[in-house]
């Protein structure tokens, strides 16, 4: 049976998988269903040339199954270019369960889920994101050797989210160079949407660096308790996306940059955490150039979460750590440059690069 999604202004019918924009040639797309323990999952492996697929577990309560789909194909993809811009030989993968992180998540429920991991052989290492906690990693190892962010106590790297937050961090001051001729924040308007492990983190690198920082989170509780701790403000305006910031930095969920926003938006560089933050990668990110908005892209500057678990997979410490993750500010750098050397935009210049070392490696493997 075929169904309709909405693309843009128009509804376009579809295959259920195949045709899904977001597809992008997947090699293998993963149900897993237990009814003892009520567990309903997606593993989305989006390309292994670079290795096998490494990438996240959300848990979100989402309003649709394909609405589920769409979001593992999306940050399955997003994983692939995310490690090969960053320079790691690692595959990209992700994994979503449906169901509230909250009320539904429970020790029986991650082991069954980590079978389904260990299934795979191998194909697909899991670690922590949305929804998840250090200690469901640790509850998933208790059945599978392929999971990544396991606690320090049990030899892993731990909470990736700090690691996490200083990427986007430098990301966002090696575009604020670019934009504004220095990557000082001391003084800069800085609204963070979601105050999560990683959103309260970058409030917290940002604080320390003299930033005018404001806040904003559906959790009216975190966010009460966030602007206590670093003295931020709460944004208390009717449209988040018109709030007059120099710089603007999503750390909730994806395609916040879309139709309804992209022409609102009054800051000039928008650097977060969140995956996928552009709901058409050409569309929207055409538009922020044309408006004179300097994008980060997203899958690279978010990318110290993935190199914090991939240190668990190649055995390096946490200098080796420190000094990839703050590659990530030449390398913004460097896409900048080339971005605008070839007229095109950051987040397809981001993808260019990664796409050319994934193509390579493709060549290598063939003439072994």
């Amino acid at each position: 049976m075929d169904a309709t999604f909405a693309t843009g202004k128009e509804l376009q019918k579809m295959d259920p998988v195949f045709g899904q924009l977001s597809f992008d040639d997947h090699e293998q797309i993963v149900f897993c269903n237990d009814k003892d323990t009520g567990l309903k999952a997606i593993i989305g492996i989006h390309n292994s040339v670079m290795g096998p697929a490494l990438g996240g577990t959300r848990m979100w309560n989402y309003n649709t199954e394909w609405e589920a789909l769409n979001d593992v194909l999306r940050l399955s993809r997003g994983m692939t270019y995310k490690s090969a811009i960053t320079g790691l030989n690692i595959g990209g993968g992700k994994a979503v369960i449906i169901g509230d992180a909250k009320t539904q998540k429970t020790p029986e429920l991650m082991r069954k889920f980590g079978e389904f991991v260990h299934s795979l052989g191998g194909r697909y290492i899991t670690a922590e994101d949305v929804g998840m906690e250090t200690k469901d990693m640790d509850t998933v190892r208790d059945v599978t050797p392929y999971v990544t962010g396991i606690s320090e106590e049990r030899g892993g790297s731990g909470n990736p989210s700090p690691i996490t937050a200083y990427g986007v961090y430098l990301g966002m001051k090696a575009a604020a160079k670019s934009q504004f001729g220095t990557d000082v924040l001391e003084g800069k308007k800085v609204l963070v949407q979601g105050i999560g492990h990683v959103g309260e983190a970058l409030v917290e690198y940002l604080t320390k660096e003299g930033a005018i920082v404001t806040i904003t989170d559906i959790n009216e509780e975190k966010l009460y308790q966030v602007a206590s701790k670093y003295n931020a403000s709460i944004y208390s305006g009717e449209d988040l996306y018109t709030a007059d910031v120099d710089i603007y930095a999503p750390c909730a969920m994806g395609a916040i940059i879309n139709d309804a926003t992209v022409d609102k938006i009054k800051a000039k560089v928008i650097a977060g955490a969140a995956n996928n933050q552009l709901a058409d990668e050409n569309i929207h990110g055409a538009r922020l150039q044309e408006r004179g908005i300097l994008y980060a892209p997203d899958f690279l500057i978010n990318a110290g979460g993935i190199i914090n678990v991939y240190a668990e997979l190649e055995h390096y410490g946490k200098a080796e750590i420190m000094t990839k993750t703050e590659n990530i500010y030449n390398t913004t750098l460097e896409i900048i440059d080339y971005a605008v050397k070839n007229g095109m935009t950051t987040h397809k210049a981001a993808l260019t690069i990664a796409q050319n070392r994934i193509d390579l490696r493709r060549i290598e493997n063939a003439k072994k």
